[in-house]
């Protein structure tokens, strides 16, 4: 009996050293998870721009653009010793330019070592040609696709597809932005690298002084940086020249939420989102944009001035450990702005920006639940497996909602949406203004997305929707969809009848 009160009495001690232990590190892990550079970053590195591609237009009328995925070194503030990949450079890649109705070519080498592919984010073009998993580019490879620019002027961005590793690539640096620009469009600040500035903003971490990719511990994720790089510059500044500029924000970040804001107060026009310009400027003092998200905003920083692009704790609408451990706590200042004395004049933002096209009555509602971190459905992705078949010329209405309990984000590839509704967002908020091919879904909310599929019918080639947090995507959060003409339904093989007709209303 002696024997066993010992035995107990050292397994209680044993449990109680073990849960003193286990509380004292979940309390050291809380307090130290939040990120706060606020004030402390010196901006000492003079804002990088990415150059505007070069391209030729060949006998045919088509803009040509040659891209050569590469590896290298890059400086990211940890030394030049920085293992990278980059686009015609070592580190992300130049900007393309097109205009609305014109034909473009890019021709892609891929000189990494090992497969990729390219993805034109944002982009209404056929299904062959959109650079998602299924036109992967071999290594030593050229990928040549070509289609003709038939959207409204927008800030767009390409980067890698590969499914199972976009995340590994687009950390490493293969991303760019991709411009379209309208005659229809009005006078806004469209010098480039002058008034009108690309923001590519991610975060990192580091090993010493190489890109550490793993995932975070105690949320799923993925990778959260502790660091901010703009257009792969650390501690950046711009100088700004003009009453006005603008500042086109893409969150090319793996996993990060980021809610924009300025220093100073400073209030700002938001001029466009994903798809590009709005009906009408908003003014608004902070904009969130989670992975894969776009927002333009005309800023006016007075003569002599000096203001920090920061992001504050973005609204997750997550639990207390999902939002804490999800950098919903986080707090970056990203890129100091610095205007000279003496300021050029620019024109005042128009009152009215762009015309929407009527999308129609929706005549197909589709289903999507996101549940876990790598399902959609309760399914995952199958390269062999058509998920969902849309009829050209039909308005939809899809319904995703996040059954996760963890943060997520939606984009589906060639279309463009607006957002009808998101669970607990007022009318008028600025997260439901424009046109849109990605939008944040908070734990437990359901958002309705109206689109309509005009054209590039392809049977045997589907489009993609998916999570844009990229360990989400690469895991399995992925779909396929097919657009076909009424005639080719019955060529999708392997579509259950929920696919080819969704739920007519």
């Amino acid at each position: 009996m002696r024997m066993l009160l010992r035995l107990v009495g050292v397994a209680f001690t044993f449990a109680v050293a073990l849960a003193v232990v286990v509380a004292t590190v979940a309390i050291y892990t809380w307090n130290t998870a939040e990120i706060d550079t606020t004030e402390q970053v010196v901006f000492d590195r003079r804002l990088h721009i990415p150059p505007l591609a070069t391209s030729t237009v060949d006998e045919s009328g088509t803009r040509v653009f040659d891209l050569r995925m590469q590896r290298g070194t890059h400086d990211l503030g940890h030394g030049p010793d920085t293992r990278t990949w980059g686009v015609n450079g070592d580190y992300l890649g130049p900007t393309l330019r097109a205009t609305r109705g014109e034909q473009v070519r890019v021709n892609v080498t891929n000189n990494v070592g090992e497969r990729s592919t390219l993805h034109w984010h944002g982009m209404h073009l056929p299904a062959a040609m959109d650079g998602g998993p299924h036109q992967t580019i071999e290594s030593g490879a050229t990928w040549s696709p070509h289609w003709t620019i038939d959207q409204p002027a927008a800030t767009l961005w390409y980067h890698p597809h590969l499914h199972g590793s976009t995340a590994e690539h687009v950390y490493r640096g293969l991303a760019g932005m991709f411009l379209l620009d309208d005659p229809a469009t009005p006078a806004l600040p469209d010098d480039y690298g002058i008034d009108d500035i690309p923001l590519i903003v991610q975060d990192k971490k580091f090993d010493d002084d190489q890109l550490d990719e793993d995932g975070e511990m105690f949320a799923d994720v993925g990778t959260l940086g502790d660091e901010i790089l703009v257009n792969g510059t650390p501690r950046p500044f711009l100088d700004v020249h003009t009453e006005r500029v603008r500042l086109r924000l893409l969150n090319a970040s793996n996993a990060r939420v980021y809610n924009f804001s300025f220093d100073t107060g400073l209030a700002f026009a938001l001029i466009g989102t994903d798809g590009g310009l709005l009906e009408r400027p908003m003014t608004l003092r902070s904009v969130q944009l989670s992975p894969g998200e776009r927002a333009e905003i005309v800023v006016e920083v007075p003569a002599g001035g000096r203001t920090v692009l920061r992001s504050t704790p973005p609204d997750l609408r997550a639990d207390f450990w999902q939002t804490r451990f999800s950098g919903g706590d986080d707090r970056f200042d990203v890129l100091e702005l610095r205007a000279a004395p003496t300021l050029a004049s620019t024109a005042q933002v128009p009152g009215q920006l762009a015309a929407f096209e009527d999308l129609g009555e929706a005549t197909v509602t589709r289903h999507l639940d996101l549940t876990g971190a790598s399902t959609i459905n309760g399914r995952s992705m199958d390269m062999a497996r058509v998920d969902e078949v849309v009829v050209a010329g039909t308005t939809e209405l899809w319904q995703i909602r996040n059954v996760s309990g963890l943060i997520h984000n939606f984009h589906v590839h060639d279309a463009q949406f607006r957002i009808v509704d998101i669970t607990g967002m007022p009318p008028g908020h600025p997260g439901l203004a424009g046109r849109k091919d990605t939008v944040y879904v908070p734990p437990g909310a359901t958002v309705q997305l109206l689109m309509r599929f005009e054209d590039h019918t392809d049977p045997s080639v589907p489009y993609m929707y998916h999570c844009h947090l990229l360990r989400h995507e690469d895991d399995g959060m992925m779909g396929q969809f097919v657009v076909v003409g009424p005639e080719e339904i019955d060529q999708v093989a392997g579509t259950s009848d929920r696919s080819a007709h969704g739920h007519h209303e």
